[in-house]
């Protein structure tokens, strides 16, 4: 029916004795209301008005985390639980650590919410950290952990998965010497290395190469860990492996803490000596690879100046005394945090027995019990000046060691101290060593061979465990603090 016809009121009509229009007039004007009404239902669906624009970032509500037990093909698999954080959790190999369960979102405010502050990058800009020309890319800082990849593949893909869910930019691993080269001179066994560097590459992660322990054949006092008769053997190790691995390999440290006898042959520690060693280092692989770091070994922190122990200051100081300045990148620095909390004062460390151990030495000399006595070493750099160059942690961390006889008992903190002060150690370089401070690695992802009577075991943020995963509070609380990034 269109809007000109009259409308159909039946097959009867009454005939009507008054006004006959009026029937007509009725059933036009129901008609017209009919077709506007469905005109206007037509003209609504169409019409889509625009929404008002919403200033500010949306922010996703947080989602709670549970713990899924992966299971072998063919079983059940069991149901999802969630963990409070303090609770040990366990998974196979394969498997993904996940954290354990957050706490339930709480409800929206009923008032609109700032918008979320954009997080900040780790990577910081080139004009907060000057980038030495030609090197690597190194933040200030940036994130490492020490790591034990080179005798199963299994256990290297699991903890560089680790690594990787951390978001840790750096891993750092010994590449022994008598290990590589051990048979003889010349006689090379690449095979770990080659399968380790391919699964470190597929991981996208940067690796800090430390070389020492000599084999049998160089001397050195053998079997103990000491630099080789003929620093020529070093320079020739060093000119294979750069070789091979050119652009691969980030960093090269060159020897482990050589201000300690055990670490030198049994001899007494030797500035001068040790310069030698890493004069040959430098020379050779900047010849091979001038994109990759030289790293000064780390150096143990003790307080004890004798034939068995030479405190890090007073080394470092020997190095440059022995002409060292132009034949590395990074000055190497190990940080232990003992007792206390990473923010504190190194001369409240010094002049309290109870923090430093009833230590008896000078108090300049008892700073080390502290995380910041890494800033006393980066002075001795700055009197030296060497401002321009930047410090490497190249082992940093707080025991939990519970053993009643053992000699770190005195400074074990709890496991969730552990977990505080290195997330707070990370937090206290980022806000007051930039530019200066490099790569921070931690110490460990457990060595899967350790038990529990190695003290090393105490130090890690992992059990020593293969296939089953467990893993403590510090490694869950960065496993949050990347979930945040």
């Amino acid at each position: 029916m269109t809007e000109n016809q009259a409308p159909n009121l039946g097959p009867v009509q009454k005939k009507s004795t008054g006004n006959r229009w009026l029937p007509y007039a009725i059933g036009g004007g129901i008609a017209l209301v009919v077709l506007c009404a469905a005109a206007f239902a037509v003209f609504a669906f169409f019409y889509k008005p625009e929404a008002p624009a919403i200033t500010g970032d949306a922010t996703a509500a947080p989602s709670v985390v549970t713990f899924v037990t992966v299971t072998p093909a063919g079983q059940e698999p069991a149901q999802a639980q969630t963990l409070p954080e303090s609770t040990p959790t366990t998974l196979p190999a394969e498997a993904t650590a996940v954290p354990p369960a957050a706490e339930e979102p709480t409800a929206a405010p009923s008032e609109p919410a700032e918008p979320a502050a954009t997080p900040v990058p780790v990577e910081p800009t080139a004009t907060q950290v000057p980038q030495p020309s030609g090197l690597v890319p190194m933040a200030s800082p940036d994130y490492s952990i020490q790591a034990f990849l080179y005798w199963r593949a299994e256990v290297a893909d699991r903890d560089l998965d680790l690594v990787n869910q951390i978001k840790f930019n750096w891993v750092k691993q010994v590449f022994s010497w008598r290990e590589i080269e051990g048979a003889g001179k010349g006689e090379y066994n690449w095979t770990n290395i080659d399968r380790m560097m391919d699964q470190i590459d597929a991981h996208g992660l940067k690796v800090i190469a430390r070389i020492s322990d000599q084999p049998a054949w160089t001397g050195g006092g053998y079997p103990e860990i000491g630099p080789p008769d003929n620093y020529q053997d070093f320079a020739d190790f060093l000119t294979a492996l750069a070789t091979r691995y050119k652009g691969r390999i980030d960093a090269y440290q060159i020897w482990n803490e050589p201000n300690l006898a055990r670490e030198w042959g049994n001899r007494p520690p030797n500035p001068a000596e040790y310069t030698e060693l890493l004069k040959v280092g430098y020379s050779t692989l900047k010849a091979i690879d001038p994109s990759a770091w030289v790293i000064t070994a780390g150096l143990a922190p003790t307080s004890r100046n004798d034939a068995v122990a030479m405190p890090d200051t007073y080394f470092v100081q020997g190095i440059y005394d022995a002409g060292a300045a132009p034949y590395f990148d990074a000055l190497g620095v190990h940080g232990a945090g003992y007792k206390v909390a990473p923010e504190t004062d190194p001369d409240v460390v010094a002049n309290d027995p109870a923090l430093n151990n009833d230590d008896p030495s000078p108090p300049e000399l008892k700073r080390l019990y502290s995380f910041r006595h890494i800033e006393d070493l980066r002075k001795v750099m700055v009197a030296n000046g060497d401002v321009d160059k930047r410090v490497v942690v190249l082992e940093f961390g707080w025991t939990v060691d519970p053993r009643p006889d053992s000699p770190y008992r005195w400074n074990a903190v709890t496991e969730e101290e552990q977990r505080d002060y290195i997330l707070r150690a990370y937090k206290y370089a980022e806000e007051n060593w930039q530019p200066w401070i490099g790569a921070m690695s931690l110490i460990y992802l457990a060595n899967v061979d350790w038990t529990e009577n190695d003290e090393q075991t105490y130090w890690s943020i992992t059990y020593p465990l293969y296939p089953e995963f467990r893993a403590r509070p510090a490694f869950w609380g960065l496993v949050e603090r990347a979930q945040k990034q």
